[in-house]
């Protein structure tokens, strides 16, 4: 049960997640000035936060139900020290950006949103390559493939969400414009992540350990909660973005 729900929130942040960190790394090609930019967030903006409370769970399931892989995790301390900071840059990238209305203002937090994004797409892959054992230069791979995905994603995503120039500029996966090319790509792009997670989590030392016992019945308990709270907020959103935002 405890690995189950491991895979559940790992896998829901990579799917989830995954789409707000590729709109921030494709942001240069998707809005070409500040003003486009800034409808360009505003496609993420009801859903980054939600979608990072998938991985505090994860760290906390870490913590909490597997010690021994929290502390080979936390072993390989470039990657993480490199998905934390690009986590905060990113962040507060996103938060400071349109507080000040001067074009250099938002075009150095555009920057630093684009760094934070392809940081953490690049920190994941790099955790990656440690989990199933590829060191040295060749553990560059898994990391390009995955930033790949994050970024096809990310396009899927913003297909869905955006209107006009915008859409078409992140329609490029899709083959057209139309809304069953666009499902059909997320759709597509949501399964490789998926089953990145899945070949991943097989290689972990997935023993949980005597925490479990309460702790999982307690996430359990929260679970419903938490899946009706991000299902609302897509209800809710679902529509596409009709201008800026508070980002």
């Amino acid at each position: 049960m405890e690995t189950l729900l491991l895979a559940f929130f790992a896998i829901g942040y990579l799917v989830l997640a995954g789409a707000d960190i590729g709109v921030g790394m494709m942001l240069p090609y998707l809005g070409r000035g500040p003003g486009e930019r800034r409808e360009v967030l505003a496609a993420i903006a009801p859903f980054f936060l939600g979608n990072e409370v998938w991985l505090v769970v994860t760290g906390g399931m870490l913590a909490g139900l597997f010690p021994r892989l929290e502390g080979e995790l936390l072993a390989a301390k470039p990657g993480v020290v490199l998905l934390l900071l690009s986590w905060v840059l990113r962040d507060a990238g996103l938060w400071l950006r349109s507080r000040i209305p001067a074009r250099g203002w938002q075009t150095w937090w555009d920057g630093v949103i684009v760094a934070g994004s392809w940081g953490l797409a690049l920190s994941w892959g790099t955790l990656l390559s440690g989990v199933i054992g590829i060191g040295g230069p060749p553990a560059l791979i898994p990391a390009a493939v995955l930033a790949a995905l994050f970024a096809a994603h990310g396009l899927a995503f913003a297909a869905l969400r955006l209107r006009g120039t915008l859409r078409h500029r992140a329609a490029v996966l899709s083959g057209h414009s139309g809304g069953t090319g666009e499902v059909r790509t997320f759709a597509l792009t949501a399964v490789a992540l998926a089953v990145v997670g899945v070949l991943t989590g097989l290689r972990l030392p997935l023993e949980a350990g005597s925490s479990g016992s309460w702790l999982a019945p307690v996430i359990l308990a929260l679970l419903p909660a938490l899946v009706a709270a991000q299902a609302w907020v897509w209800w809710t959103f679902r529509h596409r973005v009709t201008g800026p935002s508070y980002l």
